[in-house]
């Protein structure tokens, strides 16, 4: 699949790539570090968020270029190819997942934000008034699956064995499903909006950035919501060792600052919630 590129976004030279490194990297040759940073992002919200940043970053001497991804797969591995410096597009249960099955050796250099995932139906208007043996649609992700069922049962639909960690839960950890509830889990997450669109399935659990990037409002259009102090953070990764760079520590200290704090609160009105509050 190839890296598709935000139509908002100019890619920078890379020439000051070839002659330095990665901007987190030092060739031990007395070079200067690279002033630009290059960052792997999903579409919505996390390039969106990375363009707010661009003129914070540039007060403080970075050029920042952003390529967008619409998969889960790829930012990971041209992190770990040395074609980008970071990747910002995964929680932390999810880049844990990549590390222990691919081996990555990557670092998690602070958390920014968190995307609630929604559940949604065009068929019902409330948790309550799904029926006996309805048929829940979720990612194949299994980094997600902990997560939803952990939202489910909070929600009281379902009870998970008590002695499993809520995020390593799989399907097989369902202790009680009163309502006989079917999970369908064959589908990437990109697709899961227009599968609810085209009232598939009785439920479609949909994370937030694929409901925005389908003009869906997570607060408005989704009929459960999970909370908003959910673990599951999106954060800046970076290859083990570049994550206490000048660069990335710049990067962090920006998406983490008052001014794009106060962005993703406007911008998404608590569908994502920054992960840290000055």
């Amino acid at each position: 699949m190839k890296k598709l590129f935000s139509g908002i976004v100019l890619a920078s030279s890379v020439v000051a790539l070839a002659a330095c490194g990665t901007s987190g990297s030092n060739s031990g040759s007395g070079e200067e570090e690279s002033k630009e940073i290059v960052v792997g992002a999903s579409n919505v919200p996390h390039a969106i968020i990375l363009e707010e940043a661009k003129p914070l970053l540039e007060e403080k001497g970075y050029e920042l270029t952003i390529e967008t991804y619409q998969d889960y797969i790829l930012p990971n591995k041209d992190l770990e190819n040395g074609d980008i410096d970071a990747n910002y597009f995964q929680h932390v249960p999810y880049f844990e997942s990549q590390i222990a099955d691919n081996g990555y050796d990557f670092a998690n250099a602070g958390g920014i934000h968190i995307e609630p995932i929604g559940v949604y139906s065009k068929k019902y208007g409330s948790l309550e008034e799904l029926p006996e043996g309805a048929t829940i649609l979720m990612s194949n992700s299994v980094a997600d699956h902990g997560r939803i069922l952990t939202m489910l049962e909070a929600k009281g639909l379902i009870t998970l064995n008590p002695d499993v960690e809520k995020t390593a839960a799989t399907l097989d950890d369902i202790q009680d499903n009163p309502k006989n509830l079917q999970f369908d889990y064959e589908y990437e997450a990109a697709l899961l909006p227009q599968m609810y669109e085209n009232e598939e399935g009785d439920a479609v659990l949909i994370n937030s950035n694929y409901a925005i990037d389908a003009g869906l409002s997570p607060l408005e259009d989704s009929i459960a919501i999970e909370d908003s102090e959910s673990p599951y953070v999106n954060i800046i990764a970076t290859q083990a060792g570049n994550e206490d760079s000048e660069a990335i520590k710049a990067l962090v200290e920006v998406l983490t600052s008052k001014e794009i704090q106060d962005f993703i609160l406007e911008e998404w009105g608590g569908s994502v919630v920054p992960a840290t509050k000055e």
